[in-house]
């Protein structure tokens, strides 16, 4: 598998990263035969990141890793999560126990990065500029992460400027060919949550930029639902997002796979993603992935063609 610089911190990346999540739902809520399966047939085939965090499955997705992980001879990069109750006092130390909670799971001294779970908008922009950022460096001194990241979701004026402090490693950019506003300006007619500026501030500051949401909670992929899926973003749900995934799809026309392989290439035709987090349902949604990085990023051609449907509004 093509592997991809990791922003400022010069790691070589699987370009497609095993997604440990609840959406998905492989790694929590499989059987441990599967799980192990599936694991080491995405480690054989290169992929050389796992993503999880404390709320996939209530800490199941760190506890199976653990296990799981401790089989392993090579060890993959990891990365894992922690979520704030802004509420609440003292934000440094819900992130040094989040982060010990996690490590005790996951059977581990230390993880790659730490991600802040939080959406960023108005209201907490300042906490995250404040104690968030500096529970996470503190991890970071301590050995604990060797990269501190944030999620950018919310509102992009905020998201943004908590990417110009500097202090964030990594990003979980929202993009998906339903939703690319992060990485280019989007048609009058478009419709939906407008990230404008999150990509360029992340290229400003080398931020490694981790693609979630690559399948938009599995509507791309499927119109078979398991109840599992979440929307994340506003002036949209599920029948909403099905509707434009319907729209985008028949745009693109035949011949570039399945659709969760469509979804896939269209991704990985953007070079400054440093990589895309998948999550998997079934040992098959693996295989599909792999034969998507295979058959490379979708081209331009083709990408060129989603102008009209989302001038129209996805009409």
């Amino acid at each position: 598998m093509k592997t991809r610089r990791f922003g400022r911190s010069g790691l070589l990346v699987s370009q497609v990263v095993f997604g440990a999540g609840f959406v998905g739902g492989i790694i929590v809520l499989a059987d441990d035969h599967t799980r192990r399966r599936v694991l080491r047939r995405a480690l054989d085939a290169g992929i050389n990141w796992i993503d999880t965090a404390p709320l996939y499955g209530q800490g199941r997705s760190e506890e199976a890793l653990g296990w799981l992980l401790a089989e392993v001879k090579d060890q993959p990069y990891l990365s894992t999560k922690v979520r704030l109750d802004f509420g609440k006092p003292d934000l440094a130390g819900q992130v040094e126990r989040s982060m010990h909670e996690s490590l005790k799971r996951l059977r581990r001294s230390s993880v790659d990065l730490l991600q802040l779970h939080n959406a960023i908008d108005a209201s907490n922009v300042g906490h995250v500029l404040g104690a968030a950022v500096e529970g996470l460096e503190r991890m970071r001194e301590q050995k604990l992460t060797r990269l501190v990241g944030l999620t950018a979701l919310g509102e992009a004026p905020s998201i943004i400027r908590a990417i110009d402090t500097g202090r964030f490693d990594a990003a979980q950019a929202y993009y998906n060919l339903l939703n690319p506003s992060a990485a280019r300006a989007m048609p009058a007619g478009w419709a939906g949550h407008d990230f404008a500026g999150v990509c360029a501030a992340c290229k400003r500051h080398d931020v490694a930029m981790m693609n979630i949401r690559v399948f938009a909670s599995g509507v791309l992929a499927t119109d078979e639902r398991h109840g599992r899926e979440i929307a994340l973003t506003e002036n949209s749900d599920l029948d909403v997002e099905t509707k434009r995934a319907h729209a985008a799809l028949a745009a693109l026309g035949p011949g570039h796979g399945t659709r969760a392989q469509t979804a896939l290439r269209f991704s990985l035709a953007n070079p400054d993603l440093a990589c895309v987090v998948i999550g998997l349902a079934e040992p098959s949604h693996l295989e599909e992935a792999i034969a998507a990085e295979n058959m490379g990023p979708l081209a331009a051609g083709a990408i060129a063609k989603l102008d009209a449907v989302y001038e129209r509004g996805f009409a």
